[in-house]
């Protein structure tokens, strides 16, 4: 998968931005807060994804802009293509000139994975975090899970309101059956893709890291599932989510929300056994997270046969030179765009184009 020309036009602070890039590796630099992140957020959003920055896509538009168009001429499955997000109060997408229903069709049609200093939170912070990535990489790989993942959050928060309003409606009591039916049923599908995710990604995870701590240290990753049950047949998680379901309803009555599920499972990561949140060092911490991203990456050709986009933003220059050498051998045959301050960090390994950015404009 090759990007071969991008048009980003009042995004955020960008006003107008076109570049034909490299197929490999792509240097954008310039000072802080002038726009080299946004130039990436505007690639990521053609995975059909939401902004790994905002929640609102009102919030991507430049400032007093009505609208924002992004467009993108790429070769991938075989053939030149092009895609075209117009970003108003929300976004509307085109594929090969053809309006779709919604943005999220683009999922499988445009394969990226972006790492950021933000995605330490994977290790620092709490399972949201992890949860989400998962949801995320499977999204972009499974268009069909990210339609169960939202049947599965409607139905849990359809369950959490009729917990808050049973006390007051004791015949309420009786509808539980069926709700617990549908979100054992949608959970079920839920958890058996993470799992089978996760086993993947344990794999690829464990071989990166011990490439970029030179074999000193060894990563281990665990799917930690909230009921209890590790098995990928979503039949038996349906029947074992269900009698948990059962089991815990009077405590969740009691705490007017639901206990267990999907919602509460979480990735255990260790170093030599040991928790890399809680025990590992920053540097530890941050190759976990690479790690994370960049098998995220080799599933994704894996499973699709097309090598995704790799956007890095600004982590190049916190490594030191022998795990900055890992990850560039590690994008080889690869699109990369890479932002940073100073592009001789990137350019003394590798060979590619330089776009300089200063205040939303390219100069």
């Amino acid at each position: 998968m090759i990007i071969n020309r991008l048009s980003v036009s009042d995004y955020r602070n960008i006003d107008y931005i076109q570049i034909v890039p490299s197929e490999n590796v792509n240097v954008i630099f310039g000072e802080n807060a002038q726009g080299k992140t946004n130039l990436l957020e505007s690639i990521w959003l053609f995975t059909g994804c939401k902004s790994f920055r905002s929640k609102k896509d009102s919030e991507l538009l430049g400032f007093k802009k009505e609208y924002s168009k992004n467009e993108i001429e790429y070769f991938a499955f075989g053939r030149e293509q092009s895609a075209e997000l117009i970003i108003d109060k929300k976004r509307h997408a085109k594929k090969n000139g053809i309006e779709l229903k919604s943005p999220a069709d683009l999922i499988g049609e445009f394969y990226a994975v972006i790492f950021s200093p933000s995605h330490l939170s994977l290790i620092q912070e709490g399972p949201v975090n992890r949860r989400k990535f998962l949801d995320t990489a499977l999204c972009q790989l499974k268009p069909f899970y990210a339609k169960g993942l939202a049947k599965y959050t409607h139905t849990l928060e359809q369950r959490n309101a009729l917990l808050k309003d049973i006390q007051f409606h004791s015949e309420l009591y009786d509808t539980l059956d069926i709700w617990d039916d549908k979100l054992s049923s949608y959970g079920a599908a839920v958890v058996s893709e993470r799992i089978k995710y996760s086993n993947f990604l344990s794999d690829n995870a464990k071989e990166i890291y011990s490439g970029l701590s030179s074999g000193k240290e060894e990563l281990t990753i665990e799917y930690v599932n909230n009921t209890g049950l590790y098995s990928e047949d979503p039949y038996e998680i349906k029947e074992f989510l269900l009698q948990r379901l059962r089991e815990t309803r009077r405590d969740d009555i009691f705490n007017k929300i639901t206990g267990v599920g999907p919602q509460r499972d979480d990735l255990n990561i260790k170093i030599n056994g040991l928790s890399a949140r809680n025990f590992g060092s920053q540097g530890q911490q941050r190759s976990c997270a690479l790690a994370l991203k960049l098998s995220e990456a080799n599933i994704i050709k894996e499973i699709t046969g097309e090598e995704p986009i790799i956007l890095l933003d600004d982590v190049m220059s916190e490594l030191d030179i022998s795990r900055q050498d890992y990850i560039l051998n590690h994008l080889e045959n690869r699109q990369v765009f890479i932002t940073c301050c100073d592009p001789a960090t990137v350019l003394r390994m590798c060979e590619g184009k330089t776009f300089h950015i200063e205040k939303g404009c390219l100069i």
